[in-house]
């Protein structure tokens, strides 16, 4: 079969591509499939006359009645697997169907569904979708990797190894929903071409009993890997990585904590990669607090800040809030003094003997005296109320997955202290975050800017409609992607996903009116992912890790990329 690249646009706009395959092996490929959209001239020459209903249908047809079929599901796990099903049968369809309802489908096919799917992969598993390395194989990694339907065309990679998937934890094989999921929104709101990304799970095994003890659990039924013989594999992965597909970009998703920022120091200078829980994370946060700040009208680098969590997403939300005071005028020991972290054993202070193992605890840890004269109320370990109390934060974030931390009382000192406090729950999914925004709204008077992981209604407050904004990754890890490749970077660097926050942040409507979201809205992806895209393509210049362009020229670049679901015109070839 020829490859993607051989697409080419008539003077009538129409793309054409010459394929080898024909009858059922074209509509067993989901990238070439359109159903009964084959024209006459197709079926004739593809031999697929008897195949098809013998009416063509349009496009158009197609999506009406495959969004009445759609409508028609009674839960979001059906409608899920719905979408899937529909993908792994015409996937230009489905990206098509997904671009027309982007705001209804993407909580589907992503957070917080997508959470929900990955627990039940194993039973809803219908066809396979990228690659499964599983450990038993780590002397065949690059066959495996050879194996892909395009690899002459791969581009983008997700890869898990299924241990942290959102809030959820350890999933083993489940966690393959988390590299799909994120793929299917870089070609949904950046347009990057669906044949060009690879989703892939690292199978190490499952330390969660209820998956190994599933008789219909998919994966290698075995206590996960630890140490250096899972270094020893992941080396091996990355190895033959590099030698495959040498230009790819490679995103590291849903790490445990203890792996995810290893991973990405040992790995970030020998390829073009990033860690989204990480980067992303921080880039797409930071975005909101500085529209958050700029309604409040005090800047970052006066604000205090209480995190509720210390792991991969505070690590990375704490550096680009770092970088961002930096950018305000503060030096990074002030802008780190007004960052308070809260884990699992309470406030990270210099007075703790447990940080030693963990060096971004380490560097963001408070004084140990930074208690002393503090008012408390209870005795035993400082609660986050006590810490909320005495620190008076103007921004509070929860990061740790547990439902309803942020209580009324404590939002109710923390609003007592600041005029319009800045409050981010966004735990994923909707089940694991720290606070519902009505209630945080109700509990500050209308006062809170609110931002959450997950996806929530407009919230009637007074004569008001406030919009909740979401602190959803997809607004920065396609565009970061799309610039990567637009730009022809060889590395992806921290201050790329700054300019990203930078450039996301200008987008916020709430810059505008106050009661609006701190972020665009999902209608608005496309463009937002375009203008981070061009934010991270001139920073790469800028750093030296992509060749000199102008900025028309980038734009043309990135505009060139941007794939729209249109069904090609396919020919024998």
């Amino acid at each position: 079969m020829s490859t993607f690249h051989d697409m080419h646009a008539g003077p009538d706009g129409v793309v054409s591509l010459n394929v080898t395959l024909h009858g059922h092996q074209l509509l067993d490929t989901p990238m070439l499939n359109k159903g009964s959209a084959f024209t006459e001239e197709e079926r004739r020459d593809l031999g697929l006359l008897g195949l098809l209903p013998p009416h063509v249908a349009t496009m158009d047809e197609q999506l009406t009645r495959t969004y009445e079929n759609y409508r028609q599901k009674t839960s979001d796990l059906e409608r899920y697997v719905f979408l899937t099903s529909l993908q792994d049968r015409n996937e230009v369809l489905f990206y098509r169907l997904l671009q027309l309802h982007t705001a209804e489908m993407m909580p589907i096919v992503y957070t917080p569904i997508v959470g929900a799917a990955s627990q039940h992969y194993s039973h809803i598993y219908r066809r396979p979708r990228g690659l499964y390395i599983g450990y038993p194989n780590a002397d065949r990694i690059e066959e495996m990797l050879r194996n892909t339907p395009y690899p002459e065309e791969v581009r983008v990679i997700v890869v898990t190894d299924g241990e942290r998937i959102l809030g959820l934890g350890d999933l083993g094989i489940g966690g393959m929903g988390i590299p799909i999921g994120k793929l299917s929104l870089y070609t949904v709101c950046a347009g990057i071409h669906p044949a060009t990304t690879l989703p892939i799970i690292l199978d190490v095994g499952t330390n969660n009993r209820e998956l190994l003890d599933d008789p219909l659990y998919l994966g290698w039924r075995h206590e996960r890997v630890r140490g250096a013989a899972y270094d020893a594999f992941i080396e091996q992965f990355v190895v033959a990585v590099t030698r495959v597909f040498p230009n790819v970009i490679l995103q590291w998703e849903d790490f445990a904590k203890q792996n995810a920022s290893t991973l990405l120091d040992r790995y970030r200078n020998r390829l073009c990669t990033f860690n989204d829980d990480i980067q992303g994370t921080g880039a797409v946060t930071v975005s909101g607090l500085l529209a958050a700040t700029n309604v409040a009208g005090v800047p970052l680098h006066q604000q205090r800040m209480v995190m509720l969590g210390a792991g991969s997403s505070v690590h990375g939300i704490s550096d680009q809030l770092v970088a961002a005071m930096c950018d305000e005028g503060a030096t990074p020991a002030e802008a780190r003094s007004m960052i308070w972290l809260v884990d699992s054993r309470g406030l990270v202070h210099a007075g703790r003997t447990d940080l030693g193992d963990e060096p971004f605890k380490v560097a963001y840890a408070q004084p140990a005296n930074c208690m002393d004269g503090w008012n408390r109320t209870e005795s035993g370990p400082v609660t986050l109320a006590e810490i909320v109390h005495n620190v008076r934060p103007g921004i509070l974030i929860g990061a740790a997955a547990q439902p309803g931390a942020f209580s009324e009382s404590l939002i109710c000192d923390m609003a007592s202290h600041v005029e319009r406090p800045i409050i981010f729950p966004i735990s994923n999914p909707t089940s694991k975050s720290e606070a519902i925004p009505a209630d945080l709204l109700a509990w500050t008077d209308g006062r809170a800017l609110i931002a959450t992981g997950s996806p929530y209604a407009p919230v009637p407050f007074g004569d008001t409609l406030v919009t909740i904004g979401q602190c959803n990754n997809v607004f920065i890890f396609p565009g970061v992607g799309l610039g990567v490749l637009a730009s022809g970077a060889r590395r992806v660097t921290d201050s790329m996903f700054a300019a990203a926050a930078r450039a996301l942040s200008e987008l916020s409507p709430a810059r505008q009116d106050p009661t609006a979201s701190l972020y665009p809205a999902l209608e608005d992806v496309r463009a937002a992912a375009r203008h981070v895209a061009l934010a991270v393509g001139l920073e790469a210049q800028r750093v030296g890790v992509a060749e000199l362009c102008t900025p028309v020229d980038l734009a043309h670049r990135v505009d060139q990329l941007m794939w729209e679901p249109r069904y090609a015109h396919i020919r024998r070839g």
